[in-house]
C-alpha cells in the first residue's frame, strides 16, 4: 500500500485514504457535550478521506451489587447517527468492576470483523484503553498500521492494570497523538513512549460558531439581567471537574457581590445533586442551569458571560477554554494538563487545582480586570480543517513508513 499525494490544503489528489476511526467518546443523547471535539475532528477528516467511525460500547451484565462506574457507561442503538460522519455503533460484553483488564481484548475481537468488512488503510483510535488496545489488536490481525490518540484522562491513569495496559498500547502503536505538549511529556516520561513516535496535534474550534457576540443581545436572548457579573462553567457535571470547589468559591463571591451570577452549562452524574448543593450554599437564586447544549447554545452562554471558569483536577487540552477566548471571554482555569499552553496574562488566569480560595481570588480578579477581548478573540482561530489536515499528514507518514521503501 502506498501513501496518496495531497495538495497544500490537505486535499487528496487520488483515491482518498480509508480510515477506521475507533472511539467511545462521542456525543450521545444523554450527554451531548461528551466527545464533541472528536466528533468535530471526525467530521473534518471525513471531508478529506473515507472515514468510518466505530463506536464501541461495553454491554455490562446486570449483577447484584455491581454497577459500572465509568462516565462512558451507557448505550445507543445500532441505528444511532451523528451529523457529518459514517457511524457504526456496536457492543461487546463486560462485567462491572471485573472485566476492566479484559475489555481491550474482548473489544478487539468484536472490532476485528467490522474492520475487515470496511477494509481500512489504517486505524485511528481515540482513547488509549480499552479502545486503543482493541484497535491495536484488530489492526494487527488485518496487517494495517494503528495510530492511537490520547485525549486527557485516559493517560492520567493510576491503577496498576490500567497503567500497564496503557504502556503496552503506547509502545505498540505506530504513532501516538496527544492534544498538548504536557500530555506528550506524560506519554514519554510516564509511559515510556518513544519520543519520535509521539506528536502533538492541538484541537481546533468551529470558527463559524465561536466568535465574539454582543453581550447585551445574548443576555436579552437568554433572559439574563444586563447588569449582573456572570461566570460560566461548561462541561460535565462530575467531581473531578472541580464543581465542589467552584460552588464554594462562587458562594463566597456572591456573599459580597449582589450582582454575581453563575451559569452551569452541561450535564452529568452530579446533576441531581446540584439543587441541594446550591441550597446548602445559599446560592440557588444566583445560578442558571440551562442543561447540556449543542455548540451554538454553548457559544451563546459564553457570549453572555464576563468570565469562563474550568477548575478541573486534570485536563488534556481544555478546548472549551479555547472556545471561550475565541469568543472574547477570559478564562480562569486550573493549571493542569495543557491549560498553560492556552492561558496567558492577556486572556485569563491560572489557579492551582482543588483550591477554592485561590479560585475565588482569581474569579474576582478576572471579573474586575479590563480585558482586550477583541485581541484575545483574534488569537484563537485554528479550525477543525487544520486539525484534519495535520491528522491526515500523520496518517500518510505512518503509511509511508509501513511500506517496504519506508522501512
Amino acid at each position: 500500500m502506498s501513501p496518496r499525494a495531497t495538495d497544500p490544503d490537505g486535499v487528496e489528489e487520488g483515491a482518498p485514504l480509508r480510515i477506521a476511526l475507533v472511539t467511545p467518546i462521542l456525543p450521545v443523547p444523554y450527554d451531548k457535550t461528551r466527545g464533541r471535539y472528536i466528533h468535530e475532528t471526525a467530521r473534518a477528516l471525513s471531508r478529506l478521506a473515507t472515514v468510518r467511525v466505530f463506536l464501541p460500547q461495553v454491554r455490562y451484565l446486570r449483577l447484584p451489587g455491581l454497577a459500572p462506574r465509568s462516565f462512558l457507561h451507557g448505550e445507543v442503538g445500532a441505528d444511532y447517527t451523528l451529523d457529518g460522519i459514517d457511524l457504526e455503533p456496536y457492543t461487546y460484553p463486560g462485567i462491572p468492576g471485573v472485566s476492566r483488564a479484559t475489555n481491550g481484548m474482548v473489544g478487539g475481537h468484536a472490532l476485528t470483523p467490522r474492520l475487515r468488512a470496511f477494509r481500512p488503510d489504517l486505524v485511528l483510535a481515540y482513547w488509549v484503553y480499552p479502545d486503543g488496545y482493541a484497535a491495536l489488536r484488530a489492526s494487527r490481525r488485518l496487517g494495517v498500521p494503528c495510530i492511537v490518540g490520547a485525549r486527557g484522562s485516559d493517560i492520567h491513569v493510576r491503577s496498576g492494570i490500567n497503567a500497564h495496559l496503557t504502556r503496552k498500547v503506547l509502545a505498540g502503536a505506530d504513532q501516538v497523538l496527544t492534544v498538548s505538549e504536557a500530555m506528550r511529556a506524560a506519554a514519554i516520561e510516564t509511559f515510556g513512549a518513544h519520543p519520535a513516535k509521539v506528536r502533538t496535534i492541538v484541537n481546533g474550534i468551529d470558527t463559524a460558531v465561536f466568535h465574539p457576540r454582543e453581550r447585551g443581545a445574548m443576555r436579552a436572548q437568554l433572559g439574563v439581567d444586563p447588569d449582573v457579573r456572570l461566570v460560566v462553567y461548561v462541561g460535565r457535571f462530575v467531581e473531578s471537574k472541580g464543581l465542589f470547589e467552584l460552588l464554594q468559591a462562587f458562594a463566597a463571591i456572591a456573599g459580597r457581590d449582589p450582582r454575581a451570577r453563575l451559569a452551569l452549562v452541561g450535564d452529568g452524574v452530579m446533576r441531581r445533586q446540584l439543587p441541594e448543593l446550591l441550597r446548602a450554599h445559599g446560592i440557588e437564586a444566583r445560578v442558571y442551569l440551562p442543561g447540556g447544549m449543542e455548540p451554538t447554545g454553548v457559544a451563546e452562554w459564553i457570549g453572555a458571560s464576563d468570565v469562563l471558569t474550568l477548575p478541573s483536577w486534570s485536563e488534556g487540552y481544555p478546548n472549551v477554554v479555547v472556545e471561550a477566548i475565541a469568543c472574547g471571554c477570559p478564562a480562569v482555569v486550573s493549571d493542569v494538563g495543557g491549560a498553560g499552553e492556552i492561558v496567558r496574562e492577556s486572556n485569563g488566569l491560572l489557579v492551582p487545582p482543588r483550591n477554592p480560595a485561590a479560585l475565588e481570588r482569581a474569579l474576582e480578579a478576572a471579573l474586575d480586570a479590563d480585558w482586550d477581548r477583541a485581541a484575545m478573540a483574534a488569537s484563537m482561530r485554528r479550525g477543525w480543517h487544520d486539525v484534519a489536515v495535520d491528522t491526515l499528514d500523520v496518517c500518510r507518514q505512518v503509511l509511508a513508513d509501513a511500506t517496504p521503501a519506508g522501512r
